[in-house]
């Protein structure tokens, strides 16, 4: 009888502060039950992943933290990363099919088939790594209670404020504004059929108020943004920074209502009802827009990561993207 011998794997671990490095790893076949993966595409989350990058996540977060499939443990080595897309390349059931998975950035791995998500006909290997951001933006706007007809406000054009406004654009009679320093962002939200404003320029009396910038400035924009007795859904997540907050003035006289929001439990309105994994299904769904491709970055070849991942980071790209091998082709 053969012995199966196990394969070969790369994978990107953030090795200290500000650096990393490709690694190999032994990949053992899929057993009943499990799937191969072969990646096309990973995303790069620009706030938690660059926390980590950084060593910033603070000690006392550091399980709450964990992504479903890593590996080390903070501040490094650590492997880390949740926006991946591939096709099942065997195990069963699913051979071929395109999968999401919230894996970290690896050529190929093993996983539990049911953690390999198929992406539903319509939305591209590539626009799939999104799921992750748009999951995060699907339970914000729950969070937020907001409706039809409402002026809202998103403050920080990142990936994650780009997908509420778009969402919440889709609202009958919604009047959504995106607001950034950074002029380029004008374009993206243009494409997305979003308003756009330059912080001096926001709107001040606004139904719901969404900030995702993680600044105190971006705060404090927020706060000014929202009408008397609005809702501030906070979406930022500042690891070990401390920022200063003005509540006084406006945000007591207008009894505005800070909303923490984290993807990490489902929105209380839907969790008798709504399953982890039904939410991120759902997210998969919204991805059939083309628009959102304005949100994606240009394809760094995954050899080059190490060398290009602190510049990905830092560069204006909502959602860096990541090409490996078997994606090529498809871009």
């Amino acid at each position: 009888m053969a012995v199966s011998r196990s394969a070969q794997a790369r994978a990107f671990w953030t090795m200290g502060e500000g650096l990393g490095a490709l690694r190999d790893e032994a990949l053992a076949p899929p057993a009943d039950g499990e799937v191969e993966v072969e990646t096309l595409f990973s995303g790069v989350s620009r706030g938690s992943e660059g926390l980590v990058f950084a060593g910033r996540v603070p000690q006392e977060e550091w399980q709450r933290m964990r992504a479903p499939f890593q590996a080390g443990d903070f501040p490094a080595p650590v492997k880390y990363g949740y926006c991946l897309a591939g096709r099942i390349a065997s195990g069963s059931p699913g051979a071929g099919r395109l999968v999401f998975v919230l894996h970290p950035h690896q050529d190929r791995f093993v996983v539990p088939a049911d953690a390999a998500i198929p992406v539903p006909e319509g939305v591209p290997a590539a626009r799939a790594v999104l799921a992750a951001n748009m999951e995060t933006a699907l339970n914000g706007l729950w969070d937020s209670a907001a409706g039809p007809g409402d002026r809202i406000v998103v403050v920080g054009a990142g990936a994650v404020g780009l997908l509420v406004g778009f969402l919440a654009a889709a609202l009958p009679g919604a009047e959504v504004t995106m607001v950034d320093t950074d002029p380029a962002r004008r374009d993206t939200a243009a494409r997305l059929g979003l308003g756009f404003a330059l912080p001096q320029e926001a709107p001040c009396d606004a139904d719901v108020v969404f900030h995702a910038s993680a600044s105190a400035a971006g705060l404090t924009t927020a706060i000014g943004a929202a009408g008397r007795e609005a809702a501030i859904v906070e979406m930022s997540w500042y690891g070990e920074g401390m920022i200063a907050v003005p509540l006084g003035g406006a945000f007591h006289a207008g009894r505005l209502r800070l909303i923490a929001s984290q993807v990490g439990q489902v929105s209380p309105s839907r969790r008798p009802r709504w399953s982890h994994r039904r939410r991120l299904v759902k997210a998969l769904e919204l991805l059939r827009d083309p628009r959102l491709d304005a949100l994606l970055g240009r394809p760094v070849p995954f050899a080059e990561l190490p060398a290009r991942f602190a510049a990905m980071l830092a560069g204006r790209d909502p959602c860096p993207l990541v090409v490996y091998p078997a994606g090529e082709g498809l871009i």
